[in-house]
C-alpha cells in the first residue's frame, strides 16, 4: 500500500479530506494482503465485485451485500487488519445489544477510539456544554459501547464520569416475556442509584435513556433538582418521539439543553444532534465524513427515498481499523440533507422498526 493512501487513511475529521478518496484507500487496506483483516480477505473470492477497483467512491459501498450477521460469529483476531503488526493497540470488543439475535461484535483499537473521541467532542462543544463538571450517565457498560463514548466524552470535557450500570439485554427479555412487573421494578432499582447520586453530588450533565427520563419526570424532586443544577441532558439509547421530545425541552426541563445521540455498535461512534436547533426543528442526526455513511432508503428497492421522507436506515463505518459496509440497521428515519461536507445523508425522527428478519424489536430501558 502507498504512503499516500495510509496518510489519507489516518486523516482526522477536522481535515477535510475528500471522502471518495478516503473510501478508496480504505478498499487498498482492508483488501490488500498484506494489510487486510483475515475476515475480509477471506471473503473477497465471494462478492461480486473488486473491491478495490470497482468501488470508486461513497456510492459505491452499497455493492457490498449486509455481511454484520456474520460478526455474531467470526473470532475477534480475524478482523484486526494485518497491517497494524503484532502491536495492533486492541482496547476494546464490543458487543450489539442482541435486539435481534446473538449480538455481533466488532472491535475499538486505539487510533479509532481518538478520532471517535474527537468528533463527539467537538459536536458536543458546539452545543456549549460546561467543562470540568460532573456527569451521571445511566447506561450499558463492559461489552456496550455506549458506556465507553460517554465516559471519553465526560473526560474530553475535563468532567468526572459518575455512572450507573444497566444491563439490557436482561430487560429485553423481560419485556419478551411480558414481566412487566420485573421490568418495573429494575427500573425503579435503576431510579433509586441516580436519586442518590443527585442529591449528594453537583451533576451538571446527565446522559440517560428516554424511559428513565420519562420516570424522572414523575417525581418532583427530581425535576427540581435537574431543573435547578443540571445544564445539559444527553438522550439517546431508546428513540424518542417528537412530542416526547418538545415536552421534555419546552415544560418538564425548560431549563436544560436536551441533546440527541444517536449511535450503535456498528456505527462504532455515536451521532450527537446537530446544534443549532429550533424547538420546532425535528431532531437531526449528521453522518460522519469520512468514517461513518448514512442512507435512507426504500425498503423494497433500495433506492434512496426523497428528502423528507421516511425509510430504512443503512450505515457504513469505513475507517481504517473496521470496514462495516451497507448495513441494514433496524431504525427508520426521515431522510435530510447533511450540514457541512459530510457525505450521505442525514437522519431526523429516528424511530425503531417494529420487526427486523421476523423477530420482534424489543427496546425496553436501551
Amino acid at each position: 500500500m502507498s504512503d499516500e493512501s495510509l496518510t489519507v487513511l489516518e486523516t482526522d475529521p477536522s481535515d477535510g479530506v475528500d471522502p471518495d478518496e478516503f473510501v478508496r484507500a480504505a478498499m487498498k487496506w482492508h483488501f490488500g494482503p498484506a494489510t487486510g483483516s483475515r475476515y475480509w480477505l477471506s471473503r473477497v473470492e465471494d462478492l461480486a465485485f473488486d473491491p478495490i477497483h470497482d468501488v470508486k467512491g461513497v456510492e459505491d459501498l452499497a455493492f457490498f451485500p449486509d455481511m454484520a450477521d456474520e460478526l455474531r460469529e467470526v473470532p475477534v483476531a480475524d478482523l484486526i487488519p494485518k497491517g497494524y503488526g503484532p502491536r495492533a493497540g486492541l482496547l476494546n470488543v464490543f458487543d450489539s445489544g442482541g435486539t435481534t439475535g446473538a449480538p455481533k461484535r466488532v472491535i475499538q483499537l486505539a487510533d479509532w477510539m481518538r478520532r471517535s473521541a474527537r468528533q463527539v467532542d467537538s459536536r458536543l462543544r458546539a452545543h456549549d456544554l460546561p467543562v470540568g463538571a460532573h456527569w451521571l450517565t445511566v447506561a450499558p457498560t463492559g461489552p456496550h459501547l455506549v458506556g465507553d463514548v460517554l465516559q471519553r466524552a465526560a473526560a474530553g470535557l475535563g468532567g468526572t464520569g459518575l455512572t450507573i450500570d444497566m444491563d439490557p439485554r436482561w430487560v429485553k427479555r423481560l419485556v419478551a416475556a411480558g414481566r412487566t412487573d420485573e421490568v418495573n421494578a429494575y427500573t425503579d432499582h435503576l431510579v433509586e442509584q441516580c436519586r442518590r447520586v443527585l442529591r449528594s453530588q453537583n451533576v451538571e450533565v446527565i446522559g440517560a435513556t428516554p424511559p428513565l427520563l420519562e420516570r424522572f419526570a414523575r417525581e418532583d424532586e427530581l425535576v427540581e433538582i435537574i431543573n435547578s443544577r443540571v445544564k445539559a441532558i444527553i438522550w439517546g439509547g431508546t428513540h424518542m418521539d417528537p412530542d416526547t421530545r418538545d415536552l421534555l425541552r419546552t415544560d418538564v426541563f425548560p431549563d436544560v439543553r436536551v441533546i440527541g445521540m444517536y449511535g450503535n455498535t456498528m456505527m462504532l461512534t455515536a451521532l450527537v444532534e446537530r446544534a443549532g436547533l429550533t424547538a420546532s426543528d425535528p431532531c437531526v442526526f449528521d453522518p460522519v465524513s469520512p468514517y461513518v455513511f448514512l442512507s435512507v432508503v426504500d425498503p423494497d428497492t433500495g433506492e434512496p427515498v426523497a428528502h423528507g421522507e421516511r425509510g430504512h436506515v443503512v450505515v457504513s463505518h469505513v475507517s481504517k481499523s473496521m470496514l462495516i459496509p451497507n448495513n441494514a440497521e433496524r431504525d427508520t428515519a426521515l431522510r435530510v440533507r447533511p450540514a457541512g461536507r459530510h457525505a450521505g445523508d442525514a437522519v431526523a425522527d429516528v424511530a425503531p422498526l417494529p420487526s427486523v428478519k421476523g423477530a420482534k424489536v424489543i427496546e425496553g430501558v436501551y
